[in-house]
């Protein structure tokens, strides 16, 4: 229970009168950031509204303690005291409902400014595995393109003729992470192959990686004599220079194993820089991870173990279907969700796993 004296209420209203000036500026109105101010300053107004109004009940309560002792006014004050007794009551835990939003909607906007690294391995399958690599990596170029987000390749190991043993690209964007923090784990896939001559399914797994691009302030700092760096030729398509120069880099982080490779650049001295990125947001979500680990022995790692029956979600492709066992969610459009519709997964984890999110500030009165 937070308590009256604890609240900067001249804060409050600094704030309360700084975003009412942005809100009345027509230009602001197309402005990404409108809807989260608009959402903010209902917060901030019902503080301030809860908060003036403990301090007039606690005011009346003293007044209305004073006339109980009054023999003429006792039992007019008795119902007065049981009255105000039960509002300062009410106002204490809107103030505290209130309060808590705005201290999770802060947090919440630190998360929404991250971008994220998002990894795709290819695990139990062979070829097929492969394959489903390249279509989860479309999948999330179009729900990357339906989100206005901008897509940034860092690294591919190709597998030919079609698919992809590991994938490494970076997206950019408002909400990134808060979206896409939850498709960490095993994917599977359940589909005919189409080198399969009997017609039977196969059943393969890829594992998805969602790692928060911290900002530079707070990445760990690597000493040089950590890092084993490799560097060798390209491979796959990208010109004659690409493949004839040692223009790739392979860094190895040699306390915990954490390797990086980058090779999407002509330049061997961008390619490092990129992967020294990637480096440093891995080896902060792995420290980050033991942590989490130690105190919640329950969950799951970040990466699972790639064999078959490790998976969050399945991709049914023999009956449309799309399975997120974590929440028991089936939905039967496959095909929709694969070309970018990924939404009709993401908003229900959303608001299954998220203790608070936006959408819960329209509903408070």
């Amino acid at each position: 229970m937070i308590d009256i004296n604890d609240i900067d209420i001249n804060f409050i209203k600094k704030k309360l009168n700084k975003i009412s000036l942005k809100l009345n500026n027509t230009l602001f109105y197309n402005n990404k950031n409108y809807i989260l101010l608009s959402r903010k300053y209902k917060i901030l107004y019902k503080i301030n509204k809860y908060y003036n109004n403990l301090i007039k009940y606690n005011k009346e309560l003293n007044f209305a303690k004073l006339l109980y002792l009054d023999k003429e006014f006792k039992d007019l004050a008795k119902e007065e005291i049981f009255k105000l007794n039960n509002l300062i009551i009410y106002c204490n835990n809107k103030l505290n409902k209130y309060y808590l939003y705005l201290n999770k909607d802060n947090n919440l906007d630190k998360l929404n400014k991250l971008n994220v690294y998002l990894e795709i391995h290819a695990g139990t399958g062979g070829n097929e595995a492969s394959l489903f690599v390249l279509d989860l990596f479309k999948m999330y170029i179009k729900y990357a393109e339906y989100m206005n987000w901008k897509i940034k390749l860092i690294n591919v190991n190709e597998n030919y003729p079609n698919g992809y043993k590991e994938i490494l690209f970076k997206i950019i964007g408002f909400n990134v992470y808060n979206n896409l923090k939850f498709e960490s784990g095993g994917h599977r896939v359940q589909r005919v192959p189409i080198t399969e001559s009997q017609g039977r399914v196969h059943t393969s797994t890829c594992l998805v990686a969602v790692i928060p691009d911290i900002p530079k302030k707070d990445l760990p700092i690597i000493k040089n004599e950590d890092i084993k760096i490799d560097t060798f030729r390209s491979s796959g398509s990208g010109g004659q220079h690409v493949n004839t120069t040692n223009s790739a880099v392979r860094l190895t982080h040699i306390p915990t194993g954490i390797v990086v490779e980058c090779q999407q650049e002509r330049s061997q001295h961008k390619n490092k820089s990129r992967a020294l990125d990637v480096l440093k947001a891995r080896i902060y979500n792995f420290e980050l991870s033991k942590i989490k680990k130690k105190e919640h022995n329950n969950k799951k790692k970040l990466l699972g173990t790639g064999f078959r029956g490790d998976r969050n979600r399945t991709y049914n492709f023999i009956q449309n279907r799309v399975t997120d066992h974590r929440i028991n969610l089936t939905i039967h459009s496959l095909y929709e969700i694969l070309n970018g519709k990924l939404y009709l997964l993401i908003k229900p984890l959303l608001k299954k796993f998220n203790k608070f999110n936006y959408e819960n500030i329209k509903m408070v009165k």
